[in-house]
């Protein structure tokens, strides 16, 4: 593979143009797509390039692979960063990938991603900003979308917070503290996809892209909601499980902490929501109690700019590998598999606000932020 330092070329992305649309196909099936700096940088680039080109009316991210379209960043990689020693590694890693997804929100032509099976953490961040170029968030039966951060001691970067921010109701509060899983009906119903897609209908599409002829890149969009109508979600938005329980999330997640969320619902009393109290409990008691209160207030301060969230994404990286849970957590869950994280909090109640508000100092001056050119 060639030297991610020195090029914007990776052999774990291809990009190119067909019939007037820049194509971005994810090749990492292995580790379920997750990105590289090398992924990035050559999809940085690309984008670079076709949003100068009169040529390319829009752009459509893809993962021809049917397990993942994304499954976030290079965890491996991050912890090894730790291990050797190597910040300047991480920090340029979660520097680059941040550019990548305010380059995303703020394209000037459509952009397509066509989110099939594992959707989570940088996943998020490749494909959430669709919504704001007029292109679209295309999830199918397979899709699984999350961002699971709080499993190992992260909370919800790429951007992520602003799009949760925006969710009907707590529901934004809710997945980003409990990092729960989410599928196809669930995602619009929340407003984190546009439209559906059967899983067997997307080679079929992709065909029609790149031999339908385009003259604009709302044309291109329109091709896809012509495809997307052709198909229905099982279940229904309004019939789906964050549908089912938005009423007990909108009343237990509004609360101010994490542990007055968790209060309210070993609180509930009623025999049919019990149940799933219970089960959200259980879930929340396995969680990073740092990594939970940070998480809700990154929901909670996403009210600026994305750049203003992007920023503050970045220096809660470097709190979090500095003082938080992550370290531990990816040793937990995903290098050693013990499933035994040792937080630095044993519970919810003994995280103070001062605990969290010290995450979110920032370790560079407004002027010398590495992302302090972002705008809007």
């Amino acid at each position: 593979m060639s030297n991610p330092e020195t090029s914007a070329v990776s052999d774990e992305v291809n990009t190119y143009v067909a019939n007037h649309i820049g194509f971005i196909e994810l090749e990492r099936p292995k580790a379920l797509n997750a990105l590289s700096t090398s992924m990035i940088r050559a999809m940085h680039a690309a984008l670079e390039i076709w949003r100068e080109d009169p040529a390319v009316l829009a752009v459509v991210v893809r993962s021809q692979h049917p397990r993942a379209f994304c499954a976030g960043g290079d965890i491996r990689f991050l912890y090894e960063t730790v291990q050797r020693g190597d910040a300047a590694a991480r920090d340029t890693f979660f520097t680059e990938e941040y550019r990548l997804n305010h380059l995303i929100f703020t394209y000037p032509k459509p952009y397509i991603a066509l989110m099939n099976g594992v959707v989570m953490g940088g996943g998020m961040g490749i494909s959430q900003g669709a919504h704001r170029t007029g292109g679209l968030r295309v999830v199918s039966g397979s899709t699984r979308m999350a961002m699971p951060e709080t499993r190992i001691g992260l909370f919800p970067d790429v951007g992520a917070g602003w799009f949760l921010a925006r969710t009907p109701g707590a529901l934004g509060r809710y997945l980003a503290v409990t990092g729960e899983t989410i599928a196809a009906a669930d995602a619009l119903y929340a407003g984190l996809a546009d439209v559906y897609l059967d899983d067997a209908a997307l080679p079929a599409l992709v065909d029609t892209l790149r031999s339908e002829e385009f003259e604009r890149g709302a044309d291109v969009v329109a091709c896809i909601e012509r495809a997307a109508a052709q198909h229905k979600v099982v279940p229904t938005p309004d019939t789906s499980p964050l549908a089912r329980t938005r009423a007990l999330i909108d009343r237990h997640f509004a609360q101010t902490d994490v542990a007055q969320i968790l209060a309210s619902l070993e609180a509930e009393s009623d025999c049919e929501a019990s149940e799933w109290a219970e089960q959200t409990v259980g879930v929340m008691r396995e969680r990073s109690p740092l990594s939970m209160a940070v998480s809700l207030e990154v929901v909670t301060r996403a009210e600026g700019t994305m750049a203003d969230v992007l920023r503050r994404d970045l220096d809660l990286t470097r709190t979090s590998f500095a003082h938080g849970d992550v370290v531990e957590g990816i040793r937990a869950r995903i290098i050693d598999k013990d499933n035994a994280p040792r937080w630095r909090f044993a519970r919810i109640e003994d995280v103070r606000a001062d605990d969290v508000a010290k995450m979110f100092e920032s370790p560079w001056s407004a002027a010398e932020h590495p992302l302090a050119d972002l705008q809007g």
